[in-house]
């Protein structure tokens, strides 16, 4: 099956400083989309074509097939990263979520303290995320490079892309900043759907 790009469930131009236009046609329109041609490419003809996409990247991983896993791994931790932020979010989560964060970090503060540190201290290219385990304890992890919580059995709740292609078009540099400001665009709606 050849996979494409999703479009993004928001425009281009509703982020301000966060994210621009432009960042958004390299992020989006260049580097996801390169992943998935290069996805595409690696699966003609093997036992890789029929598969979806989590199941690929559990195979690619378990087979150590980094062509194939960087690439799909990407491609999902991409897709899911779109939704984890909308125009008009941010604040603090409510309902389920809610309970969770408190009851697993304390408060809010204390777990958005934890997760900007992690996703800040990610070395070179990766990702954080807020995850749940089997036992359906959050927990925070980070990953390097195309890392996502598939290959850990774990369930993403919400993720922040920390490759320097995320950021470094409006923020050089900066990621703290890049960090900071993605908490005033997360989608808790699409967090608390992921329970």
């Amino acid at each position: 099956m050849a996979f494409e790009l999703p479009e993004l469930p928001y425009g281009k131009n509703e982020f301000g400083a966060f994210i621009s236009a432009e960042g958004f046609d390299y992020h989006h329109g260049k580097h996801h989309a390169a992943y998935i041609n290069n996805l595409n490419k690696a699966i003609v003809g093997n036992s890789f074509e029929t598969l979806s996409l989590e199941e690929i990247v559990k195979k690619s991983n378990k087979e150590s097939n980094l062509p194939v896993f960087n690439n799909a791994a990407q491609h999902w931790n991409h897709s899911f990263f779109w939704k984890c932020m909308r125009p008009g979010g941010g604040g603090e989560p409510t309902g389920e979520l809610k309970k969770l964060i408190e009851r697993d970090f304390g408060t809010f503060d204390a777990f958005k303290t934890e997760f900007s540190t992690a996703a800040t201290t990610v070395f070179g290219s990766g990702w954080a995320f807020l995850a749940m385990d089997g036992n359906e304890k959050l927990k925070i992890v980070k990953y390097s490079n195309a890392g996502t919580p598939l290959i850990d059995d774990l369930k993403g709740i919400m993720t922040i892309d920390v490759w320097e292609h995320a950021y470094y078009i409006d923020h050089r540099n900066a990621r703290p900043n890049f960090i900071e400001s993605f908490w005033k665009f997360v989608n808790w709606d699409f967090a608390n759907n992921n329970l």
